[in-house]
């Protein structure tokens, strides 16, 4: 026997719609101020009433739309998943007044009502139509019935609200709890952040009114905000370009040593790494529908002896960004939930900066607005609970390509952070501790006056000494060796995957013979640079030799050409030296060179090494390659976990200055007509690394 049947939903299913899909009532309230945006509105209004008292207390929300009419009332909102909204959207069809696609879908946002309250009223009218008038009592809905089990009463009657207008107005009462103070005010900020305050429509606003005026006092307004921010920025990012770029530093007045700067897409530090890459990987937004972005924001500094040269109110700032700080997004000028929104660390920056603090931008020290278009962004689909985006390839290649804009904001702000520390006496260029120890010293030596005394904390100040500055040396060694490990892998697996196939292919040969001995030579290079190495004489070209062939296959696979002009010079120069760290540092160089000529998509790369006997005393390494040329000002590049690479630790060349420091020779970043470089490297990277010359 076969026979035909249907679901019977229950009718408690609306409420769980209102309550499992909309997370709490900050969400509930905008999902209904949505529905006035995509209802051409150009004003909402909500007022509050009576909040402490759930039994007294009144929510209601008024906008100045179309309206609806009892046929939209009865086959559209009384329809819970219908597809009206998606049927516009499909067809492009916006709205007459202001141009709108609609925002909502699913057809399930006007359920969110019964996240705030039992009771509704809905009073509506469309133009030339009567007044409408739906009262719901979601009480009944939690009665073991069917939905089809529970009437509604609707009345067409004469305008009695929207007398000569047209809208829609709602009033949520029976309230489903107390509102609190800290409620109110979450949702203060979220209303002021429903459109982007960089570039809000100006055909939509909110009025927000509630009885309790003294729940909102102390709140900072955003024109009090932006005046703080010490950096500004602006990128579009379209296809795999930032098509436009501008950064600005803007010191506060009261900053008189400092001067602002602006930097955009035609300068030398962020023309060159325009094309959005990460690592060796081309970022395409074209790949999928998302459309042109704009990314922009204000970053802030929140150290207390920065903000006493400018704000009155710390504590208020502070409280501002943690509560509002972070990465919004906003399609057509309308935010999308939840990202901003404190604990959404969509773009991982938290544990970012955990990793480089003084360098990476977290989220309570940025505010900053992402904006995408409705009807060019159709690969990023809304979830349906309201809280984002569904993570899917079109979504993780737009986190990707924001990261790489945010990184190259971020080595700009990192130089303006350090001029601020350093005229004002905020940091220090001595070695950290190692000052601090002298420092310590001298007070000693001012303040106590027992000689027994004083040469006993001496003594212990001199070890602490000793072994922080050992502790470095192998520090040193460990990052700069950290910083091969991944191509000692990748250099050892490629080599045993070949062996695998000259097994399979011919059997035991003189060719497995040579590549065993490769690999045993692949080795040992490497466990050069992480083996103890005394300081003792080295030849310059056996140092080069090593690099070159632990680095051997990368340049291969990169398809690079070595011009070896240190073969020309006959004699054999030494320097005095602890060749692993020698070593490491020329590979790293290399490295950086691969990563560059690859970046900038080079036809015929090349990498150019030399040895100069110019500067007296002194034996002069030179590295070339016919790159893009440092994206970077060569007065910061050595700094720590400054870095032009996304994503880059910003460690190697700093690691490379540490190191001839310890050799009491010098990294530099020479012009080409300093030494005999051949024409083709002119406009490439240059570097010099002078060593004494061995007695």
């Amino acid at each position: 026997m076969t026979e035909k049947i249907v679901f019977k939903p229950r009718a408690r299913l609306l409420l769980q719609l209102g309550d499992q899909f909309i997370r709490n009532e900050q969400i509930a309230l905008l999902e209904l101020i949505k529905n006035s945006y995509d209802a051409d509105a150009s004003q909402v209004k909500i007022v509050m009433k009576n909040l402490d008292n759930s039994k007294q207390g009144i929510i209601v929300v008024e906008d100045n739309g179309c309206g609806m009419d009892m046929n939209i009332i009865k086959n559209v909102w009384m329809e819970p998943g219908s597809d009206y909204k998606k049927r516009i959207y499909e067809k492009r069809k916006r709205t007459p007044k202001f141009g709108r696609l609609p925002l909502g879908e699913k057809g399930i946002g006007r359920f969110a009502v019964h996240k705030l309250g039992d009771q509704i009223e809905l009073i509506t009218r469309k133009q030339n139509h009567k007044e409408v008038y739906l009262c719901i009592d979601w009480k009944k809905f939690e009665e073991e019935k069917h939905l089809n089990e529970i009437p509604l009463k609707i009345q067409e009657r004469t305008p009695a609200i929207f007398k000569s207008r047209t809208g829609t107005k709602i009033i949520i009462k029976n309230l489903k709890g107390k509102w609190t103070r800290g409620m109110i005010r979450d949702l203060y900020r979220s209303i002021n952040s429903f459109c982007s305050p960089f570039n809000s429509p100006e055909s939509f606003r909110i009025d927000f009114d509630i009885d309790k005026k003294e729940w909102l006092e102390g709140l900072f307004s955003w024109d009090e905000i932006k005046k703080y921010a010490l950096f500004r920025f602006y990128c579009e990012i379209e296809g795999n370009k930032i098509r436009k770029f501008r950064y600005e530093f803007t010191p506060w007045p009261s900053m008189t040593k400092l001067k602002g700067r602006v930097v955009t897409e035609n300068d030398d530090p962020v023309r060159k790494i325009l094309n959005i890459r990460e690592k060796e990987n081309e970022i395409n937004l074209n790949t999928y529908r998302i459309g042109k972005v704009r990314f922009e924001g204000l970053v802030y500094d929140r150290e207390s002896r920065i903000l006493k040269f400018g704000v009155q109110d710390k504590k208020g700032l502070k409280e501002y960004l943690d509560q509002n700080g972070g990465v919004y997004i906003y399609r057509d000028g309308v935010r999308v939930y939840d990202y901003g929104e404190p604990g959404n660390d969509w773009l991982n920056l938290d544990i970012k900066r955990v990793n480089i603090p003084t360098k990476m931008i977290s989220n309570n020290i940025i505010i900053a607005a992402v904006s995408i278009k409705r009807d060019e962004s159709q690969d990023l689909i809304e979830k349906t609970n309201r809280e984002g985006f569904i993570e899917n390839e079109a979504y993780n290649l737009l986190k990707r390509a924001l990261l790489y804009a945010l990184s190259r904001v971020e080595d700009l702000r990192y130089e303006d952070k350090n001029k601020i520390r350093k005229i004002y006496g905020l940091t220090s260029k001595e070695q950290p501790v190692i000052s601090k120890i002298d420092e310590l010293k001298k007070f000693i030596g001012q303040k106590i006056k027992n000689e027994d005394l004083k040469k006993e904390i001496e003594i212990y100040l001199d070890r602490i000494e000793k072994d922080y500055s050992y502790m470095v040396e192998v520090l040193l060694k460990s990052a700069g060796a950290g910083l091969s490990l991944s191509i000692v892998i990748h250099e050892i697996e490629k080599m045993i995957d070949e062996l695998k196939k000259v097994v399979k292919q011919e059997g035991v040969s003189e060719r497995i013979k040579k590549l065993v001995q490769h690999l045993a030579r692949l080795i040992e290079g490497y466990t050069i640079i992480i083996r103890k190495s005394e300081k003792k004489d080295w030849l310059v070209k056996s140092l080069i030799e090593q690099a070159i062939f632990n680095m051997e296959y990368r340049f291969r696979v990169h398809n690079i050409a070595l011009i070896k002009h240190y073969e020309n010079f006959q004699s054999n120069i030494s320097v005095k030296c602890a060749r692993n760290l020698v070593i490491n540092t020329i590979m790293n160089i290399f490295d950086n060179s691969i990563y560059w000529l690859e970046y900038a998509d080079i036809k015929n790369k090349k990498i150019f090494i030399t040895i100069s006997e110019s500067m007296p005393e002194h034996i002069t390494l030179i590295i070339a390659d016919n790159g893009p040329g440092f994206t970077l000002p060569v007065e910061h590049i050595t700094e720590p976990f400054v870095s032009a690479k996304p994503y880059g630790m910003g460690l190697g060349l700093h690691i490379a200055d540490e190191v001839m420091k310890v050799h009491e020779g010098k990294l530099l970043f020479p012009e080409p007509d300093e030494f005999n470089i051949p024409k083709e490297f002119r406009n490439g990277a240059i570097i010099a690394l002078i060593f004494k010359r061995s007695v």
